[in-house]
């Protein structure tokens, strides 16, 4: 008996796309007209949808702001939900890695996004409280993955890993750091895991430490020197 499962995935992928561009001509209408001054009736026209269908997808002009964190939120809990074997800190690094490979093909929507956020108040205080539902997000997980573990541990885990995918986030929506999802997990491979460490690394790793007042020519010069006697 034929069923309509197989089509769900593509449905589901046809409506993130529409709750996308009402996000990203909400967003175009901040940008340019200011938070206050834009109506849901503008937003609705800008985006081909009726006053009624935008209210059927969101709550408010505040909602549309941040309506693809629900979707990136959603999918990494399926992640999660999808991989019970393996190594649960491996599995919420590549939780955000993911998310982070979903917000560099919506570039321009992130920073849209963040150039609003930062004029408004509120929106800001809404972004505190959508960062700490990933970190719960992540550290539920580990709980229920790490029975025994001090819950401290995990806590210091979640926050690590999301302040440094919102810091490569951040640089790369400003527009200084063209950061890759390799350069994430890099950085994710090196926050110490519950007492263990961080993950072990595939290949030998210097560091180096310079004064502050060195120009980036005279640290190139030192570290050349310094590696030809290793």
């Amino acid at each position: 008996m034929p069923t309509d499962q197989p089509a769900r995935p593509r449905a589901d992928a046809d409506s993130t796309q529409r709750r996308l561009t009402v996000v990203d001509q909400a967003l175009r209408l901040f940008a340019e007209k200011g938070y206050e001054a834009t109506t849901v009736d503008e937003i609705a026209e800008a985006a081909g949808i009726s006053r009624r269908t935008f209210f059927r997808q969101f709550r408010s002009k505040e909602d549309v702001v941040f309506a693809d964190h629900e979707s990136q939120l959603a999918q990494a809990r399926a992640f999660l939900e999808s991989t019970p074997q393996g190594d649960p800190w491996d599995a919420v690094c590549e939780a955000v890695v993911e998310v982070f490979e979903r917000f560099t093909q919506w570039r321009e929507i992130a920073a849209r996004r963040y150039r609003v956020v930062r004029q408004v108040p509120t929106l800001r205080e809404r972004e505190i409280v959508t960062v700490f539902r990933y970190e719960r997000l992540f550290t539920d997980y580990l709980r229920g993955r790490l029975r025994g573990t001090a819950d401290l541990e995990l806590v210091q885990f979640t926050a690590a890993v999301t302040a440094t995918h919102n810091y490569l986030l951040r640089r790369m929506v400003r527009g200084e750091s063209a950061a890759s999802p390799g350069d994430l997990r890099a950085a994710l491979a090196a926050i110490p895991r519950g007492g263990r460490g961080p993950a072990p690394a595939s290949d030998e790793m210097v560091v180096a430490v310079f004064p502050r007042d060195l120009s980036p020519r005279q640290v190139a010069d030192l570290l050349a020197r310094r590696l030809e006697t290793l």
